[in-house]
């Protein structure tokens, strides 16, 4: 099984470029695993047969999938699609959707960097990431940008077979040793929305990257030193990227408009699978509800990736804090949470009365160095806003009375976002904003006037103020970079939450990294506003940020363990994860109110990734193991058959999900008594003792056989039994514990997680 290669077969319709039908989509057609040498020929003869000639077809095809998978992307019909769906070997049908977009300081943060002495860290002991091969999926690449010179990085590794794709302002010398290939996915775009018009749309049609957001993650991920980094002055010092020997290839898929089509992106997969990418980073998805794997293009991409040996890294999104928002929640994808770091960025504010109080800003353009008066939003409200408006909602201003002024805002329940106010008060003429709000680390962008960023105390502090004199006024300092002073990490705000909906099972996300406030390369082509213009570098925030911390380390990892398989990637992070901050505080979770964070939020905990080099043991996984899970899923045999071109009659079992092998146990219906199995694979010294530590979730007993593993010359494999027992018969909610190995030099943990039941007490009436 470990040596099939999967294939996916992929159809994507749509029928007005052909002007055949309103009612036609374009849609994905998956045929799993298929001879490579038949696939061409036999997407073409399906759709010849459908749509009644072979010129038909040759005009509807958009992608025929044939790497890593057999597929392709058409213009048909709903009929046309239905029809297909019945053929002999095909999978699914899936209707074509659009999904979302979701450092100076970060690796030093997570202690990756260089030991004076070489030293044992993950940075010198994987030579940086040599010869690593990180694949981007996101919105292309800035390939002049500083981040990706190729200084000192020899030749193109012989095994890669990808190329430099050709197109506008962008050719083959464009690439170099650094970034050694990139290729642009726009059909399935263009068969949604029509071909693009970069008149009205900045955009590229080429990977070059004309949104900022992909060089920003390829730079995190693989960067290149960069001194003298910043943003605006801000955020200062030495720019770099995880893995900065790693090679970069270059998959675009994402357009100005913030679309990515699952037809596009299946075709980046499937070349990115015939290239020879080792790690795929990819910081996108769709929100909730998430579909089923075998419709979703994301997991099916990465399963067939997984199956040849990539680390597929994901985002999990951005609708936190509120749980069961978590996406891209395969087991067999690393799913990563974001988190803060020790800096931040303040500036002074002083009142008329000498008062002064310290708000969050990124706003470094030029303001008044003198005294400007302050106005509150519900004082200069316009007429047809509602009379307790106070938190600058579009509309919400008198532009005469706020002309020329600061203007107090306050977040409301139903306005929470400071750059709403922003937009407001620059409408009607104002020359800054005060925003007093529930106050996360994540610090908004506002570059035409000042913004600060205060909580509700110093905001009705400020308010107090204005109501007390006839004449307020306020004067801004200049935004400062405060460095060391903050506890992190921290679960962000705004990074999404588990249990996963789909998967309850399946603890996701798997691991939390950095971002919140992460400073890296941009597109110099994006002008930020009218008046400050274009960076080079840009702070920003999102999973879509800590993505590629975890694929920057990915590839660390691969360069020291070649032979590692992704789940072992995985497992390696995970159990050596950090749960505490870098005080030893237990690590806290940004909510309304903090609170303290558990793996619904953070997964296995913050990477560390250090100790993630050299775990000691991992779970491990074959393609087997995650053929089981689908089967437990409900998927009938023929189409998991046509996913990995073997005969896979399912055994369905209410335990196969919770024996899946990966670095957590989370069971959503404890009943009374129940034993879970895991097996650990020693990747440290050849002869060690590990004896189990459980820290019981509340409310649950534990127990672990056996509680000591000894490893040797011949055994280097072990398996376990953890048996869970409800102490009380009661309904309950989810909570949490660990179960973690050690051997005196190793620390291997994960997470338990469970929710206690009791039967349905319903009778009849």
């Amino acid at each position: 099984m470990a040596d099939k290669h999967p294939v996916v077969v992929v159809v994507v319709v749509f029928l007005p470029l052909l002007g055949l039908c309103s009612c036609a989509n374009v849609h994905i057609v998956y045929m799993g695993e298929l001879h490579p040498e038949l696939v061409r020929d036999s997407h073409h003869g399906m759709l010849a047969a459908v749509l009644g000639s072979k010129q038909a077809a040759e005009d509807a095809i958009l992608y025929s999938y044939r790497h890593g998978f057999s597929g392709f992307a058409a213009v048909l019909t709903n009929a046309q699609a239905a029809q297909l769906s019945d053929w002999p070997g095909v999978v699914r049908v899936v209707r074509n959707r659009v999904l979302d977009l979701h450092t100076t300081r970060s690796w030093d943060f997570m202690r990756v960097n260089p030991s004076p002495s070489g030293g044992s860290g993950i940075l010198s002991g994987s030579k940086f990431g040599e010869d690593s091969i990180i694949g981007v999926l996101d919105t292309g690449i800035w390939p002049e940008s500083a981040s990706f010179r190729d200084d000192g990085i020899g030749e193109v590794p012989r095994r890669w077979k990808g190329q430099c794709v050709a197109g506008e302002r962008f050719n083959a010398s464009n690439c170099n040793r650094k970034i050694i290939g990139a290729k642009w996915f726009v059909k399935g775009y263009q068969a949604e929305y029509g071909k693009m018009n970069t008149t009205d749309i900045h955009e590229y049609m080429s990977a070059r990257d004309a949104v900022g957001h992909g060089t920003h993650t390829a730079s995190t991920a693989a960067g290149a030193l960069v001194p003298d980094a910043s943003f605006r002055g801000l955020a200062s010092g030495v720019a770099r990227g995880g893995a900065p020997r790693a090679r970069l290839a270059v998959y675009k898929v994402c357009w100005a408009t913030g679309d990515c089509t699952s037809a596009d992106i299946l075709a980046a997969f499937d070349a990115a699978i015939h290239d020879g990418v080792d790690v795929l980073s990819v910081s996108l998805g769709q929100a909730p509800p998430l579909p089923a794997y075998v419709d979703d293009v994301l997991a099916i991409g990465s399963f067939h990736a997984v199956v040849r040996g990539i680390t597929v890294v994901c985002s999990a999104g951005n609708s936190g804090p509120y749980s069961e928002t978590v996406i891209n929640s395969a087991p067999w994808v690393l799913t990563v949470a974001a988190g803060t770091i020790d800096r931040t960025f303040l500036a002074k504010i002083t009142l008329g009365n000498n008062s002064t109080y310290v708000g969050q800003t990124m706003y470094s353009g030029k303001h008044a160095a003198t005294s400007m008066r302050i106005v509150y939003a519900e004082d200069v409200s316009s007429d047809n806003a509602d009379d307790t408006d106070a938190s600058c909602t579009a509309g919400s201003l008198n532009a005469t009375l706020v002309k020329g002024n600061v203007v107090l805002c306050f977040q409301t329940r139903g306005q929470r976002a400071s750059q709403v106010a922003v937009e407001t008060v620059k409408k009607a003429r104002g020359v800054g904003v005060i925003f007093a709000q529930f106050l996360t680390k994540d610090i908004a962008s506002a570059f035409d006037i000042p913004l600060i960023q205060v909580d509700y105390q110093v905001g009705t502090a400020i308010l107090a103020y204005t109501t007390s004199t006839r004449n307020p006024t306020v004067q801004f300092g200049s935004a400062k970079t405060i460095l060391g002073e903050l506890i992190g990490p921290e679960v962000a705000y705004f990074s999404s939450r588990g249990p996963s909906s789909l998967t309850p099972s399946i603890l996701k996300p798997d691991i939390t990294a950095p971002g919140v406030n992460i400073l890296a390369s941009w597109s110099p082509s994006v002008a930020l506003s009218s008046a400050m213009g274009s960076v080079n570098f840009k702070i920003d925030s999102g999973t879509s940020m800590s993505c590629p911390h975890i694929s920057g380390v990915a590839a660390l990892l691969k360069s020291m363990h070649p032979n590692w398989s992704p789940a072992a990637v995985k497992s390696a992070m995970v159990t050596t994860a950090n749960v505490r901050d870098e005080y030893g505080f237990e690590m806290v979770s940004e909510a309304a109110p903090y609170k303290q964070a558990n793996p619904f939020d953070y997964g296995g905990g913050h990477v560390d990734p250090n100790r993630a080099a050299h775990p000691g043991l991992v779970y491990d996984m074959r393609p087997s193991d995650y053929v089981r899970f689908l089967c437990s899923m409900g998927y009938n045999n023929s189409a998991i058959a046509s996913m990995v071109q073997q005969h896979t009659p399912c055994q369905h079992s209410p335990k196969s999900q919770l024996n899946l092998n990966v670095p957590s146990i989370t069971i959503p219906e404890l009943r009374g008594k129940l034993s879970v199995s895991r097996t650990v694979t020693n990747v440290g010294p050849v002869t060690s003792k590990y004896r189990a530590r459980v820290e019981a979730p509340p409310g649950v007993n534990v127990t672990v056989n056996p509680s000591l593993l000894t490893f040797n010359s011949t055994v280097n494999r072990l398996t376990f039994k953890v048996a869970f027992q409800a102490k009380l018969k009661v309904q309950g909610r989810y909570t949490f514990g660990s179960l973690t190995w050690e051997d005196g030099t190793h620390t291997v943990r994960i997470p338990l997680v469970v929710r206690t039941m009791i039967n349905r007490f319903y009778v009849n009436a």
